[in-house]
Order: structure tokens, then sequence, then C-alpha cells
């Protein structure tokens, strides 16, 4: 044991024996930035809790107490530090990194569903009773539901109230509070201030608001506008997030480039048009939108966060596979590579079966003909547009048309669901149940819907390829085996080889064909 680690924990005492309890001290001494948003350090001799980087004075072991989440901070009894801005951070990776109830439950929690269903929504989502959710999710992160959604509600309403001109009244409703009371006597116990007061304080450029605060109301369109800067925990390389978005881009339904992204989406209460850039110095992204209804903002910013993969814990990711001598030099070329998420998970799943097996540009033209001829307002078609007219428009050999008409007939119905808060073995299962859906385009929807780390698609044709050129195994078994060193991060293990593909065609010249016909670099990889 190291000297400073003797140190500590004499100063530690008998939480000394807490190997967990050390690390995060650790960070919150050094003032760690790589640890913002991934647990909360409550300071109970001032009643306030920070971000581990705050640059406040370290307080004294005893009266440190860590939490998973504010609302656990919330319910001790602390506020949030008025000079850290401890929710202006990133979001935890371990949602996504886990696959227990309370990490489900949180997805759902910050798409919104308990301001739009209730905790009876959450609980019957997750398969479970609100008694056995609330006992599970007190255990696991120290708050129950309606806590946790209160926080959630707070923090959203302090990133309106500092990013956009909308009035008080506004922000209360589009941050999901039932009541101009409610939200005032939540962010009072929560921010010890008054929504005008955090407007007046953090009016100013921050990880957590926009730059700037443009106008809210645009009357020509009878639509809101809001302004928001979203945080990434750096390295974030979302320049190939960008690359990626602007290759795969559907004529008529998205515009992007290297530097912009746009297009409409469908929320729970409205559409909404979406403009996004990266903001300056890699530290996160610039989202701009015109929403129907301020009430899906939450949603809005919980999905784009998904679609950029902003939470990803990219300093753990990069460590981890950079340990390996052969990805090392792919980790050192791209630091911070993030999962190209899903603003939809139905269309996601459309775009992939039909992508499969032709090339981008083919991909491109036929679901560019499809939104054309079956969309409406500029949005890519509904499963139940598909299921009645898909045969009618889709084009190619007649076993492909019968999977998509197939797995749309399936949606359409609600004998599919593709729910964020489902867990991943059985989002996979059912569907690999459907006719002409394989494990590939499983694994790969788990990847891209539920932001899953841990996928190696060992069935791919240019994982294989690349695994191959670069000396790893190159056979579906032996690769499977040797990936399991990259757990918990094998998607993006499986990302860096996609990335390698010209290296290695450059390297070993065309190869033969293996494995099933699966075109992953028309889908993610290119």
């Amino acid at each position: 044991m190291s000297s400073a680690r003797t140190v500590l924990s004499r100063q530690i005492g008998d939480r000394a024996a807490d190997p967990l309890f050390a690390l995060r001290y650790g960070a919150l001494s050094s003032r760690d930035s790589r640890f913002d948003g991934q647990f909360i350090a409550g300071v109970h001799s001032t009643g306030i809790y920070c971000r581990p980087s705050c640059p406040a004075m370290t307080p004294q072991p005893r009266n440190v107490s860590f939490y998973r989440t504010a609302a656990a901070a919330h319910e001790a009894g602390l506020r949030a530090c008025k000079r850290c801005q401890p929710d202006a951070v990133p979001g935890s990776p371990d949602w996504n990194l886990r696959d227990d109830l309370a990490s489900r439950a949180m997805r759902l929690i910050s798409d919104g569903v308990v301001e739009r269903e209730g905790v009876l929504g959450l609980a019957r989502h997750l398969g479970y009773t609100t008694r056995h959710l609330t006992r599970v999710l007190v255990a696991e992160l120290g708050a129950g539901p309606l806590a946790l959604a209160r926080a959630h509600r707070a923090q959203t309403a302090r990133t309106l109230l500092v990013g956009t001109d909308l009035s008080i009244a506004d922000v209360a409703f589009a941050a999901g509070f039932s009541s101009i009371r409610q939200f005032n006597d939540t962010v009072q116990a929560v921010y010890e201030m008054t929504p005008s007061e955090i407007r007046t304080k953090w009016l100013k450029p921050s990880l957590g608001s926009s730059l700037s605060r443009p106008g809210a109301e645009e009357v020509s369109t009878g639509s809101t506008r809001v302004d928001l800067r979203l945080p990434a925990r750096a390295p974030f390389d979302g320049a190939g997030l960008m690359r990626f978005f602007a290759g795969h881009a559907i004529p008529g339904l998205e515009t992007a480039s290297d530097e912009r992204f746009e297009r409409a989406v469908r929320l729970p209460h409205g559409i909404g048009h979406v403009s996004i850039e990266l903001a300056n110095a890699g530290s996160g992204i610039h989202c701009t939108a015109r929403l129907e209804s301020v009430a899906d903002v939450s949603t809005l910013v919980a999905r784009v966060r998904r679609l950029f993969d902003l939470d990803a814990d990219s300093f753990a990711i990069d460590e981890a596979l950079g340990a390996d001598d052969t990805l090392a030099p792919l980790v050192a070329a791209v630091p911070g590579i993030r999962l190209p998420g899903s603003l939809d998970a139905e269309e996601t799943l459309f775009r992939t079966l039909i992508g499969q097996q032709i090339s981008v540009a083919a991909a491109r033209t036929v679901l560019g003909r499809l939104t054309a001829e079956l969309g409406t307002d500029g949005l890519f078609p509904t499963a139940a547009q598909l299921a009645e007219h898909g045969t009618e428009v889709l084009r190619g050999p007649a076993s492909r048309i019968r999977t998509i008409v197939g797995v749309a007939e399936a949606l359409a119905s609600g004998d599919l669901a593709l729910d964020v808060a489902t867990p991943v073995d059985e989002f996979e299962a059912a569907l690999v149940r459907l006719p002409g859906v394989g494990p590939w385009t499983a694994g790969y929807l788990a990847m891209r819907v539920l932001g899953n780390p841990d996928v190696l698609l060992t069935s791919d044709l240019v994982i294989l390829q690349s695994a191959a050129a670069l000396g790893l195994p190159g056979t579906a078994r032996d690769l499977a085996g040797y990936g399991e060193r990259w757990a918990p991060w094998r998607s993006y293990a499986a990302l860096h080889l996609w990335r390698a593909r010209p290296v290695a065609a450059q390297k070993n010249g065309p190869r033969k064909a293996i494995g099933p016909p699966a075109a992953s670099l028309d889908t993610i990889g290119g």
C-alpha cells in the first residue's frame, strides 16, 4: 500500500475497510473531474452536496458521505452547491453499464416516464409492483421513484432557467411540475434559491446551459425554442459521431455535415425540430430545438444525450481497451470513441433491416424514397404505416420485405416493444423470435437503442476481417473468447475494429467473405 493510501486509511478510520469510499474520497481530494456525474459528495458539516471536482476546500472524511444520485442527497437533507453546480455535469454511465432494475428505472425516469405516466406507469414498464420498485430503488440508489423524478425535474428546471428565455411558469411545466407552487418549493429546497435567483446568478456560459438565451417564442411556427449546451465526459469523439450521422443521413429526413446535424423527431407531446453542433474544445454539444410542447424538453434532452453517448465513461473505456497491445494504437488514434445512439428505436430497427447487405448510398436512397412515399411531417414512416403499405413501396428480395413488414406488424400490434428499460437478454430474445431477424441485428440494436456497452458482434464480417488483419483471432468463436478481456466495454472494442477496416484492408488486401453477410460498415462503422 502506498504511503498516500496509508495516510488516507488512517484519516478515514473505520471506513478504510471500504475501498469504494477510499477511491471516491481520493477523487474528491484531488478534484478529479473524471468522476463528475458518477457520484455525489455530501458534506454534512455544511449541508451541501458537490461534484467531485468542486474547488472548495476538501472536507474531513468523517463529514462526507457519497451518493449515487442527487435524489439520495436531497433525501439526506442536503442542497446543491452553488459554487460547483453538481447537476451541470454528464450523467452517470451506470445506467447503461448495468442492467439491473435500478439502472433500467433511471433510464425511464430520465426519459420522463414518471411525469407522463406516474410511478404506476414506471412500475408497469419495468414489470414490478410499485412497492417492490420503491424498495429496490431506496436500497440501491438511496431514494424512491418519486424522489428520483423530483430531482430530475429540478435539474431540468435549472438548465432551462439559465439556458432559455422561457417564463418561470413555462419552465415549471416544461420540467414536469404539476403546479407553480410545487416548482417553487422544490427549487428552493434543492438549491436554496428561488427560480428567479437561479436565473440571475447562473446566467452565463456554463457546461449546463447555452452560450446565449435566444427568444423563446417563435410566433410564426407556434413552437417554443430552447437552446442548450449538453456536457460530455472528456475525451469525447464528437467529430466521429458527426461524420457517421453525415454519412448515413436520409434525404428528406436529415440534414447533416461534419459540423451540424438536423432533423425532426417524434416526442410524447408533439414533433421536435432539432439542430445539433459540437461545443468548443470537445466539451459536449450545443442543441437548439423547436418544440410543439415545452413538456417534451426533458425527454428530448435524454434522447439527444443517448444519441451522442454523452454519459459514457470514456476515461475508463480507453484505459481498459488501451491495455490490450493490439487495440492500444486504435484507442490512441481515436480517444473517447462513442456509440452512435438512437432518437427513435423503431426507426433505427427499420434502418438496420433495410441497410443490411447493401451499400450506404443504396440504403440512403431506399430509405429516402420510403420517407417520401410513406412519411408525414418530414418524419420516417411509423410501424403502422409500414405494416399497411410496406408491400406496396418496398423493393428487393421477397424474404426481406416479409421480414420488414412482419416486424412492422409486430410493433404496430404491440407484440414487440422496443423499451429502453428492457433487460438486454429479453430485448435481444424478443427480436430474434421474429422471422428473418437474427442475432447480429438484435445485438446491434442493443448497442444503438439500449446503449449497451458490452456487445461484441463476433459474426460480423468487417469485425472478423479487421481482427484477423490486426493479428487477433479471425473466427467468431475464437474472437468471442479473446474478447472477454475487453468486458464490459466490448461494444467500444467493436467500434475500434469497425474503424480499423480501411487500415486492415490496405494491410491484408481483399479477403474472402466469412461469416454471415452483415454489411456492418454500411450500418455503423463507416
